[in-house]
């Protein structure tokens, strides 16, 4: 089993960014991405819609033999990942916005959370919340369109720029010295960010502790691959324009179309 692949999914191209993090500490391990794209973004969707999709998503990646499901994506996980665990019996991985040290952390005690409305309406998003939030200004943001322009390759593009600044406005004039990303396609954005924000504003995403926590349980499940041979990294889109995802992975690795 430790040689099975790590199987990665989200609603689109953004969760590479959590398999780069994967990838750079888990150097060793095989992997499985499947961009669930046609179906993107998931923000916009239902709770049903949402779960139904995750079990589709976790079913092809089982069926590849993954022995272990990162959801790399928040809005499946803040909406879908308990009853995931429920359903299978392999270890699941899960994101959230990183609230608690932006939280722990702020001097402002205001801090910006851009994500998208799936992850903000979601009861674990306002549980976690709750528990970090108490004397602190939390500033949320929906990303609407944030996500189609990434997938479509307008990542830095004026039309991305005017689309950022009026959702950072409102941070802004809060004083928030840290903004927390809540979606997996995000980081993405951090160059175009630093550039809008003020110098003493610090951005956090989830990607290298959703890195270590698989680690952490591929270890306590005895799972690690410790070969040392050269690992596969298999990448699949379910839409027949895979230049975008293959642009944000480079060139070292195929990006294959899937009807799925």
């Amino acid at each position: 089993m430790s040689k099975q692949p790590i199987g990665i999914f989200d609603s689109g191209v953004g969760g590479t960014s959590i398999w780069k993090e994967i990838r750079t500490l888990l150097p060793n391990e095989n992997t499985i991405y499947l961009a669930d794209s046609k179906n993107a973004p998931y923000g916009a969707k239902t709770k049903n819609e949402i779960i139904e999709l995750s079990i589709k998503n976790t079913e092809y990646l089982l069926q590849k033999g993954c022995k272990i499901i990162v959801v790399a994506c928040n809005t499946a996980t803040t909406n879908a990942i308990s009853i995931l665990r429920e359903k299978y019996d392999v270890p699941f991985i899960g994101i959230e916005p990183a609230i608690k040290p932006a939280a722990l952390q702020t001097q402002t005690k205001a801090i910006g959370i851009l994500a998208t409305k799936g992850t903000l309406s979601s009861a674990l998003f306002h549980e976690t919340l709750d528990l970090y939030s108490n004397g602190i200004k939390i500033i949320e943001q929906v990303g609407e369109g944030i996500v189609p322009l990434v997938e479509t390759g307008m990542l830095n593009t004026t039309t991305m720029r005017s689309l950022l600044k009026p959702y950072l406005k409102p941070m802004l004039e809060a004083n928030i010295d840290y903004l927390v990303l809540g979606c997996t396609h995000y980081p993405y954005l951090i160059p175009q960010l630093l550039d809008l924000l003020p110098k003493h504003v610090k951005i956090i995403d989830s990607g290298a502790a959703v890195a270590k926590q698989t680690k952490t349980i591929l270890k306590q499940y005895s799972l690690l691959n410790n070969d040392i041979k050269k690992p596969t990294n298999a990448f699949y889109i379910n839409i027949k324009n895979t230049e975008v995802m293959q642009s944000l992975l480079g060139n070292r690795f195929k990006v294959e179309y899937l009807n799925f």
